[in-house]
């Protein structure tokens, strides 16, 4: 069985088609800048190719995808018939979804239903979704939700102190996102120490544009940063993280931005971009921090112990940690940032 995994954002789709049982890679992807008229695609098959492409829309993107991956130069597999279904990512299912589901009519009305709370990822995520059924309307599809992971988070964790009416009529709880990827290195940590994920408990942090911490104790989620939407929080690429709620409502009074546009300016213009002016990119903020940049020294200097304070926090919920996990780009390939994110945790028995 060949299974074909779709991560599809705004402007990109990353795609891996898997031989299961075995979990062998056959071939993987990216299309880049979706809908911006110099597309390109890098695929990683029978043989490597990057080129430009034209890709306006998901369905562009997803048919060249299945052309690269059926070539017969380049591809894989000979038709879209050995293909046997589809995997799709999809960030916020709300309290609809604790496991992955087939996709049909109903799933797609709840996914569209959330995608106020992931204006961000939703959208692009039913995009590709429907972009897959047009294109290969034989094949089941299946949504894996990001948020299922955070089911197992106990009550007390999960409700806000706010009038109990609003979860009661507008589910409004923490949820938490880049479960995916905390569920996978949990597990992968878990066997890389001859232990079961029952024996643990770990600290994992997914590092990238977005970022999240979550406390996984006895091999279920327990706590998560992210909360109601990603926006809550570690400081991000351009998502603020935590803050005191009343700022944007000040701003909002004082300068007369409406909910759009402070929507925005939280989502979009905030975080490491807010603080340095300029940057998202942690390779551009560490060199010029290294050039003595100020506000990027001031920048790493935030994120940094906002992670640490978020593992001090959930060892201390959790009675100890024994695992601390980075993940993601920047987790995975900024040794300096676990270095400094690892500063004074020594009390716990950390030391890099």
């Amino acid at each position: 069985m060949n299974i074909l995994t779709l991560n599809c954002g705004s402007s990109s789709v990353k795609y891996t088609l898997w031989e299961i049982p075995g979990r062998r890679r056959l071939c993987n992807g990216i299309v880049e800048r979706v809908g911006f008229g110099d597309s390109t695609i890098k695929h990683y098959g029978k043989r490597a190719v990057s080129t430009k492409c034209d890709s306006p829309n998901h369905d562009a993107a997803i048919k060249l995808m299945l052309k690269f991956i059926t070539d017969m130069e380049y591809g894989v597999v000979k038709s879209v018939s050995e293909i046997d279904a589809v995997g799709h990512r999809v960030v916020h299912g709300g309290e609809n979804f604790n496991q992955s589901v087939l996709i049909d009519k109903e799933v797609i009305e709840a996914i569209e239903e959330y995608s106020e709370l992931a204006p961000l990822h939703n959208p692009p995520n039913l995009s590709g979704i429907r972009a897959s059924m047009n294109q290969m309307p034989d094949k089941p599809n299946i949504a894996v939700f990001d948020t299922a992971f955070f089911s197992t988070i106990p009550r007390h964790i999960h409700t806000y102190a706010l009038p109990y009416e609003w979860y009661e009529r507008y589910k409004v709880r923490r949820y938490g996102f880049h479960g995916t990827s905390h569920l996978y290195v949990s597990r992968r940590a878990a066997a890389l120490l001859h232990r079961k994920p029952s024996e643990l408990k770990m600290v994992s942090l997914h590092i990238g544009n977005g970022v999240s911490i979550t406390a996984v104790k006895e091999g279920v989620a327990f706590d998560h940063s992210m909360g109601f939407t990603p926006l809550e929080g570690a400081v991000m690429g351009t998502r603020c993280g935590d803050i005191d709620p009343a700022i944007p409502l000040h701003m909002m009074s004082r300068c007369g931005f409406d909910v759009e546009e402070m929507s925005r300016i939280l989502n979009e213009r905030s975080g490491l971009l807010g603080v340095t002016g300029r940057y998202v990119d942690r390779r551009d903020i560490i060199e010029a921090a290294k050039k003595g940049d100020e506000r990027c020294k001031l920048a790493m200097e935030m994120e940094c112990y906002r992670l640490r304070k978020y593992i001090g926090a959930y060892a201390a919920a959790m009675g100890g940690v024994d695992t601390i996990i980075f993940t993601a780009g920047v987790g995975e390939n900024q040794p300096i940032y676990r270095v400094k994110t690892c500063e004074g945790l020594e009390f716990l028995g950390v030391k890099i």
